[in-house]
């Protein structure tokens, strides 16, 4: 008798361990998704209204090499981080390309131009055991404003806890091209 109510008690535990981490792997893939249709509202481009952008470069690390070998990679996840620094005026993202070591488009995350509010930050993710990028992978940011606004903060943060490990660094924007103020 104490056998079946061991068992019946084990089993009410593992089925509510089961279904709570299915409730919350469900709930984190359908957020980013929900949270970007918010935070970026696609928008009209006025060219001759431009005042100011950049063009930026953003090195992307998919894996890196330990143990003194380069057979001995780390996957890492990576994700693309735009934040507004300026605490009135939006600005608009035209182009987020993200490419491989060779130089090669592997995907475009923004197809039209998008406003990001005032002190409004957005990601992009890039999954570790999304290898396609390589050690040498990188993100082409352009984005531009129709008034004079503090540059964005554009960076990525890369992270892996594979086995025991753990490894975290940030990647900061390299500015290709100053697009100039319109006068």
């Amino acid at each position: 008798m104490k056998l079946k109510q061991d068992f019946w008690v084990g089993w009410a535990i593992g089925a509510i361990v089961l279904s709570s981490c299915w409730d919350q792997t469900t709930s984190q893939r359908q957020q980013p998704d929900i949270k970007r249709e918010i935070s970026l509202r696609a928008v009209p481009l006025d060219k001759t209204k431009v005042v100011m952008g950049q063009t930026v470069y953003v090195p992307i690390y998919s894996h890196i090499y330990h143990y003194n070998s380069q057979d001995q990679v780390m996957n890492l996840s990576a994700t693309l981080s735009i934040r507004n620094t300026d605490l009135t005026n939006s600005i608009i993202i035209t182009s987020v390309r993200y490419y491989n070591s060779d130089g090669k488009l592997i995907r475009q995350d923004i197809k039209s131009p998008v406003e990001l509010k005032p002190l409004a930050s957005t990601d992009f993710f890039i999954a570790a055991d999304d290898t396609s990028g390589g050690s040498g992978a990188n993100f082409i940011v352009e984005w531009v404003a129709e008034k004079t606004v503090y540059d964005p903060v554009i960076e990525a943060v890369m992270i892996s806890t594979s086995s025991s490990q753990g490894i975290s660094f940030i990647s900061p924007a390299k500015v290709l091209k100053q697009h100039k103020m319109q006068k």
